[in-house]
């Protein structure tokens, strides 16, 4: 008998280190056949869920990912949305950051759980990161209260930790700790017992419909601020081709140099309908323009504050907002709103 609280889960295998198995003979690294996925994980029996897998026509690298490649996942959640209760990513860790915040701005009004997840060793070593990553964002992906899923939004699971997806960066490439959300708490823990901590997770409304935004702009720079970074070069940069936007990567709390050229060329790419946002290039914190005089000058010429926005969210965002042909203001105003919970909506100081 089923139980109300048993789901469908859907797992979306994009390729990744978590997809690949070390062949025995020559070593090298080949994909895993996932139809054999119970053979490899016997441990997904003991699970309540009824589990379907499918995969990429063509697994790629995840530094290979594209706006086609994204809109091809969001087309398979789409697709088979109303046949599973969650779905579960397996994606490459090195742009999961980025992959997953641009998902959450595709995917308006989601009330399931999407789930990304990856590992750092392949899923048939020996001291794999692979199998726990994976089983635990099942169960994740499948948690139930009443019949009603739990968790509905875009997260990101790694080593005991589920996070908000547009809200974290990869910091390490050798740890199994491999992300981090610094401005965010984790949505939920994994130990002896699977918490949730349900006042981090986003509020839903389920009768609303999943609207899929499937256009995206990728004309877009990131310019990281450093003392010596001369006027030749940012200029060269902001007068790029068809630029639609700019995150602009400043020190501290948002702050850059005082140089007249330096805000003059922003101020010209601003005029030029160049959307610049300016998030810091800490890995946590929040911009606070006007707090000090090296950022109230961004403020006056109309750059934008990106808050405490990672600089993965900020990229995916303007990927989705430029594609909406909005007005200046308008634009600024939406870009500092938060639609996904990619900002605190509280002003941090």
């Amino acid at each position: 008998m089923t139980s109300k609280n048993t789901s469908n889960i859907l797992l979306i295998y994009t390729g990744g280190t978590i997809g690949m198995i070390k062949d025995p003979k020559s070593g090298t690294l080949k994909p895993f056949n996932f139809d054999q996925l119970l053979e490899r994980i016997p441990e997904l029996q003991l699970l309540e869920h009824h589990i379907d897998v499918i995969s990429f026509d063509k697994p790629i690298d995840s530094s290979d990912m594209n706006i086609t490649h994204y809109v091809n996942l969001v087309e398979l959640i789409e697709s088979n949305y109303a046949q599973y209760d969650g779905f579960v990513i397996l994606h490459g860790s090195d742009t999961m950051s980025y992959t997953s915040s641009v998902i959450s701005f595709m995917l308006e009004n989601l009330s399931k759980p999407v789930i990304f997840t990856g590992s750092q060793l392949p899923i048939g070593d020996l001291r794999t990161d692979a199998k726990e990553n994976l089983i635990t964002s099942i169960q994740i992906a499948g948690l139930k209260r009443n019949g009603k899923t739990i968790i509905n939004e875009v997260g990101l699971y790694f080593e005991y930790k589920l996070y908000r997806a547009n809200r974290t960066t990869k910091i390490n490439a050798e740890h199994f700790e491999a992300f981090a959300s610094l401005n965010y708490p984790a949505l939920a823990e994994s130990g002896v017992n699977l918490k949730v901590n349900e006042t981090a997770l986003l509020t839903t409304h389920k009768k609303k419909k999943l609207v899929v935004h499937k256009d995206l702009e990728d004309a877009i720079l990131i310019i990281k601020v450093f003392p010596a970074i001369n006027e030749t070069s940012l200029r060269h940069l902001l007068q790029t081709p068809k630029l639609k936007g700019v995150v602009l990567e400043t020190f501290g709390s948002g702050n850059t140099k005082l140089d007249q050229w330096f805000l003059k060329l922003l101020h010209e790419a601003v005029q030029n309908n160049i959307a610049v946002v300016n998030v810091t290039q800490c890995s946590g914190g929040s911009v606070n323009m006007g707090k000090y005089e090296t950022s109230e000058g961004l403020k006056k010429i109309g750059v934008i504050s990106g808050k405490d926005i990672t600089t993965e969210a900020a990229v995916a965002k303007l990927m989705y907002l430029l594609t909406k042909k909005l007005g200046k203001k308008v634009f600024r105003t939406i870009f500092e709103t938060s639609l996904r919970g990619e900002l605190s909506l509280v002003e941090r100081y």
